[in-house]
């Protein structure tokens, strides 16, 4: 069997495309451009590198990037006011609290600060409730940039028997959640599921968000189905043995590449929508 790669590269530069469209249109409605603040606490090199990133997709897109540099020793309580007063106020649209926060911190406290309406991220319990409930709200990007990659190659998840692995609270469990919304049948593995390899095998659709390096192995790989990577690990490798997925699956996503790019899109295109309604 030779497998599809799904480019997230491509997909990517096309809803940025015309999230730039919608962004220059707000600009000449209201004279101001879409806001996307950003906040990092701690100078963590990946999360000031994702941080970087973002923002310079912003610029691409004609987004306004505010950033709030906060210091590693940042109490709950202090990064909570910082994020509150990022949502009182009416001149930022979207709100992006990078991920994770130090260990000494209350993170979803932090995230429950964000305004719902400029949850772009989506990261609160109003978010994860919407999805739940396929009612409008803002997607976690990773798992909504899953789900527009499953239509980009027009993989229908109705009836499907899809494999989550991962259940975190921005990651797994929105995406099953997301699936389930579009009638797959959902399973969600975890570090206690037991024979994980069996329960894999009986997979359509494999989200693979575990955050070990080469976890899913390509002899766990139903014949036909579609592998979704959304792990990202030391020396740019996923969750996925790509090399031994290759043979088995019909549609695959690589790392880099695949899920990664639309993710950041979704943040862009999410800010915007935000804007528009917040005007």
């Amino acid at each position: 069997m030779s497998s599809t790669v799904m480019s997230g590269t491509e997909l990517a530069a096309t809803i940025v495309k015309e999230t730039a469209e919608r962004a220059a249109k707000f600009e000449r409605r209201t004279g101001t451009k879409p806001c996307l603040a950003t906040v990092l606490v701690g100078d963590d090199p990946a999360s000031v590198t994702y941080v970087k990133m973002k923002r310079n997709r912003c610029a691409k897109a004609g987004i306004t990037s505010r950033h709030v540099p906060l210091p590693a020793e940042t109490t709950t309580e202090q990064l909570v006011a910082a994020v509150r007063e990022l949502s009182e106020d009416p001149a930022v649209h979207g709100i992006l609290l990078q991920h994770p926060v130090p260990a000494h911190i209350d993170e979803r406290a932090a995230f429950e600060a964000i305004a719902p309406e400029k949850d772009v991220d989506g990261v609160t319990m109003h978010s994860f409730a919407a999805m739940s409930f396929a009612e409008p709200g803002f997607a976690s990007c990773t798992p909504g940039g899953i789900m527009r990659l499953l239509d980009a190659y027009e993989v229908d998840p109705r009836g499907k028997h899809a494999v989550v692995i991962g259940r975190s609270p921005i990651l797994g469990k929105p995406a099953a959640m997301l699936l389930l919304a579009r009638d797959a049948t959902v399973t969600v593995c975890h570090s206690r599921t037991e024979d994980l390899p069996s329960i894999v095998r009986t997979a359509d659709i494999v989200v693979a968000a575990v955050g070990k390096p080469e976890f899913v192995r390509g002899d766990w790989i139903k014949p036909g189905a579609v592998v979704i990577d959304a792990g990202y690990n030391e020396g740019n490798v996923g969750d996925v043995a790509y090399a031994e997925a290759l043979p088995h699956a019909a549609l695959v996503t690589p790392v880099p590449g695949g899920v990664g790019p639309t993710t950041i899109a979704l943040l862009l295109e999410q800010t915007v929508t935000a804007a528009f309604a917040a005007s």
